[in-house]
């Protein structure tokens, strides 16, 4: 019987893997409005996930939850103008007064609410909009920079390649915990290995970049990125799994068979996206 349940999990997780993918492919090869609009279906979800985790939205004596509060809507409609003018802008000159705005409006939502919702509360709510939505919003950027349709991909080579090393070498030759009390599976050798795959992944990516684009830097550029990326990655996976053992539950939603929420499957692609456009934006003339 767990063999068959084993079987049934791994094909539902093979087909969601091979569903993302292909809704990944026709989001970021046209780029644009149609990315834009489905980082922002993606971010909303993840937000909302995020807020309900964290006690944002609170259960009831069922422990089931309620309807959305206040603080959420608020946190949507800040997320809808974040990402209009993110679409509209094209770069990062008006992400810090967007965050600030983002502040002002949950506190607005806070004072004139007061007693109804806790400090706590609005707290988790901008660090939720930081964490999905703003985190995420990153993988537009960088698509929408000169070459953006190549090296959009680094995002998801230094996370889910990344990802795909660490567990094959920590399977192989993993003896050493990483972090023993959040993922007892993981090991020291495996990060390294996932970090190296990484950086292996970019170079050769970047190498076939410079000759299809009679270039000269990718190869280094994509190394480091790979690398680096590769790091942060692994932090992120391990940050989301943190959060999910402060508040007790095993996946963040069930959006995606086999996976869990969005949360679930994009928490080290959260992380790579700004890392990747910063450090391209960095070091693009090496």
């Amino acid at each position: 019987m767990s063999g068959n349940i084993l079987g049934k999990i791994s094909k539902e997780r093979t087909m969601s893997a091979v569903v993302l993918v292909i809704v990944a492919l026709a989001a970021i090869l046209p780029g644009g409005l149609l990315l834009a609009l489905t980082l922002y279906v993606v971010s909303v979800i993840g937000f909302l996930e995020l807020t309900k985790a964290c006690g944002v939205r609170e259960r009831d004596v069922s422990g089931d939850y309620g309807k959305r509060n206040m603080l959420e809507w608020a946190g949507i409609g800040c997320i809808t103008l974040y990402y209009g003018v993110t679409y509209l802008v094209q770069d990062t000159s008006y992400a810090m007064p967007l965050v600030i705005l983002m502040l002002i409006v949950l506190m607005f939502v806070y004072v004139f609410g007061f007693s109804k919702y806790h400090a706590n509360q609005v707290m988790n709510t901008y660090f939720s909009l930081i964490y999905a939505p703003v985190m995420l919003s990153f993988v537009f950027l960088t698509r929408q920079l000169e070459n953006g349709i190549y090296l959009v991909w680094m995002i998801f080579i230094s996370s889910w390649i990344s990802d795909t090393c660490a567990y094959l070498v920590g399977v192989m030759i993993g003896k050493h915990k990483l972090a023993p009390v959040l993922s007892p599976k993981k090991s020291i050798e495996g990060a390294v290995g996932g970090v190296l795959g990484a950086a292996a992944v970019g170079a050769l990516f970047g190498a076939y970049l410079d000759r299809a684009l009679f270039l000269e830097h990718f190869a280094v550029l994509l190394a480091i990125v790979g690398g680096v990326g590769s790091v942060i990655s692994q932090v992120g996976d391990l940050a989301a799994s943190a959060i999910k053992r402060n508040h007790e539950i095993k996946d963040y939603g069930k959006l995606i068979p086999g996976h869990g929420g969005i949360m679930d499957r994009f928490d080290s692609v959260i992380f790579t996206a700004p890392i990747t456009y910063f450090l391209i934006i960095m070091l693009g003339n090496i």
